[in-house]
């Protein structure tokens, strides 16, 4: 089974595609909605929030604005939340691979928006950087609601700059153009990794 990293910075349309992935049958591991089921009711992570920050409950689930507020407040916070919740991700992640193995997935996708400032690049046997010019990333993510220019500027900072990710990349996706011209590139990188 090959293990494909797919990443990119903001903006620039790696959830988009990892969907394309999804529709072709390609399993897809996606780390954001793994946190966002762990924060939500029910979810493992909600316990531990509400402990150390009660305001950041919402009906039972984690409002993550405010938890933001709490993450940058003190950023030892979000050392100290990160050493809960990679683990349990990394749980949901095995349980993702032993259901692909069962199933005799031949390639898997792990959509991880910080392949490499983690170093999950690592632990992968491909990488996948999805990518689009500065002005449209700029431009699609501004026009996200309650973004701002300094958030885009903070959030781009805590991120490998796109070109350098590109220099560490087997694949390269571009999503400048149209995502019939983006689908095209992911079967194509599809059918490259499935005939390895």
């Amino acid at each position: 089974m090959i293990v494909v990293g797919l990443t990119g910075s903001i903006g620039m349309g790696k959830t988009t595609t990892a969907n394309m992935f999804k529709e072709l049958g390609c399993p897809v591991f996606d780390a954001d909605q793994a946190v966002k089921d762990l924060y939500s009711k029910g979810g493992k992570a909600v316990p531990l929030i509400k402990a150390v920050f009660p305001d950041a409950i919402k009906n039972g689930t984690i409002d993550r604005k405010v938890l933001g507020l709490h993450m940058r407040a003190d950023p030892l916070n979000l050392k100290v939340l990160e050493s809960f919740v990679h683990p349990w991700v990394g749980e949901l992640r095995q349980k993702f691979f032993e259901d692909a193995r069962r199933r005799e997935s031949k390639v898997v996708i792990l959509d991880v928006p910080l392949l490499f400032e983690t170093n999950g690049h690592k632990h992968v046997d491909k990488i996948i950087v999805v990518t689009a010019p500065f002005k449209i990333q700029k431009g699609r993510v501004l026009a996200r609601e309650g973004m701002s220019e300094a958030l885009f500027e903070t959030l781009l900072s805590r991120q490998m700059p796109d070109a350098d990710k590109q220099k560490l990349a087997d694949y390269i996706i571009s999503t400048a153009t149209s995502l019939s011209e983006t689908r095209e590139q992911v079967q194509s990188v599809l059918e490259r990794l499935r005939g390895l």
